[in-house]
């Protein structure tokens, strides 16, 4: 991140702008939409600036710029066509700590002015950094159109009720259950519909009858998080990824989907590696129940699909027995999104007629597994977990009648930025393992499928050192 995106309170306070053209003229618009003090410095100004001194909303010094013109300065723009000066008003305001802007030139900037799409009191800002401003100029446009300008009201109308609900609900977590439950139901509907009484009318009703001394039951998410990207998360998952006050997350969860989980929530985690178990699976059961019973939202977020290999029957089967209330939210399981973007199809019509998902978990340097219904003619064998036990499902497929050459693919971190793919048959696979140093996450597939990676191949992650 190389900008932290902040607010500037700039009701009355002086900013300077070094400039006087068309586009000094959009920044001093910017800066008069906070209520700022403006001062411009120009020899010259435009039509528009003329016209906003005339009405004597900002002041106008007609002359070139000097370090005296910083001082008293909360904030400097410096938006004139002449690159040298431009550099010398951002290195006098910086020798200053004045924050300062530099249009076009994101390097001579400590701050930058964002896109902003405003449902005052609502501000969203959209920024790239100073990379591409029309970029950031699109993604407002896009924004503008999804969200409603009654907005606005509803938070003029939750600060009117911030008193009294911090009154009636002592506990954050109280209060924020109480505003997520207005904010998803019929009162911000009235709102949007345009009916501003009725909704005035419905939260002092919600509020009424709404007992904070009671302690309400928690609720488990059990949610799929999916491969890797983060863009394949369901919308459900996102909702209650960003509902839930605690999360409890594992090894296969990629960081990029936990950043999606709200902020302040508290984050555990429960992950799982070969022979070490950060929190045994018992465990894990007790503690979400006990978090849900002391009235928590909890997120137990999984790689993948919680009921492919993650446990999850497991999970709510306690949660079932104690009554504590959940969800379940299915995600992409590894098998299929590492297939997908390896440009592998699991069938098709010419070479698989049938895929089985199998874990390859080692116990005691044996695999047990139905080899029998895995040898057979057309069928893809997506393998979970089978990095380390390479060796020893090869030598059992060649063993139990599949040929030799039998076409076997390898992905590393698939669907993310890091993914790698490695081809080869059943009897060379092992050797690629050991030779490349992968290690898990990863996905094998083995069956004539694997033919068709090369010729569907579409994802090209980008290359890193």
């Amino acid at each position: 991140m190389t900008f932290l995106p902040v607010f500037f309170n700039l009701k009355k306070r002086p900013c300077l702008v070094v400039g006087g053209g068309d586009v000094a003229a959009r920044k001093v618009a910017r800066l008069l939409l906070g209520e700022a003090k403006v001062r411009v410095v120009s020899p010259a100004l435009n039509p528009e600036l003329t016209q906003l001194r005339k009405d004597q909303r900002i002041t106008h010094e007609r002359s070139d710029f000097s370090d005296h013109h910083l001082n008293g300065c909360a904030l400097v723009i410096a938006a004139t066509d002449d690159g040298e000066l431009n550099r010398r008003v951002s290195a006098l305001a910086q020798a200053r700590n004045i924050p300062v802007n530099v249009v076009d030139n994101p390097e001579l900037c400590t701050i930058i002015m964002p896109s902003i799409v405003d449902r005052a009191p609502v501000q969203i800002a959209i920024s790239t950094g100073g990379a591409s401003p029309v970029l950031a100029r699109l993604l407002r446009a896009r924004l503008e159109t999804m969200i409603p300008a009654s907005y606005g009201r509803l938070a003029t109308l939750m600060a009117e009720f911030r008193g009294k609900v911090k009154q009636r609900f002592p506990a954050l977590r109280e209060r924020r259950h109480f505003w997520e439950k207005v904010l998803q139901g019929p009162v911000a509907e009235m709102l949007f519909a345009g009916q501003d009484k009725a909704a005035l009318a419905a939260l002092e009703r919600e509020l009424d009858h709404t007992a904070s001394s009671e302690q309400p039951l928690g609720e488990i998410y059990l949610v799929g998080g999916g491969p890797g990207d983060p863009d394949l998360l369901t919308f459900r998952a996102l909702r209650l990824m960003q509902q839930a006050d605690i999360v409890l997350y594992d090894r296969l969860v990629a960081p990029a989907v936990l950043k999606l989980t709200r902020k302040d929530a508290k984050r555990i985690y429960v992950g799982k590696e070969r022979d070490q178990h950060a929190i045994g699976q018992n465990e894990i059961n007790e503690v979400l129940v006990r978090l849900a019973k002391e009235g928590n939202r909890v997120l137990r977020l999984k790689g993948g699909d919680p009921f492919i290999f993650g446990r999850g029957g497991e999970e709510i089967e306690t949660l079932s027995a104690e009554g504590i209330p959940f969800q379940v939210v299915p995600g992409i399981t590894a098998a299929s999104g590492c297939a997908c973007y390896a440009g592998i199809p699991l069938t098709h019509r010419d070479y698989a007629h049938s895929c089985i998902f199998v874990t390859a978990h080692l116990k005691d340097d044996s695999m047990d597994l139905n080899w029998e219904a895995l040898v057979q003619p057309k069928q893809t064998i997506a393998v979970y977990m089978g990095v380390h036990g390479i060796d020893v499902l090869c030598r059992e497929l060649i063993a139990h009648g599949m040929p030799p050459g039998t076409a076997a693919a390898l992905v590393q971190q698939g669907t993310t930025q890091k993914q790698r793919v490695f081809t080869g048959t059943v009897q060379t696979l092992p050797g690629i393992i050991k030779e490349q140093e992968i290690r898990p996450p990863s996905m094998i597939i083995v069956g004539d499928v694997v033919k068709l990676h090369e010729k569907l191949a579409w994802f090209e992650p980008i290359a890193s050192d």
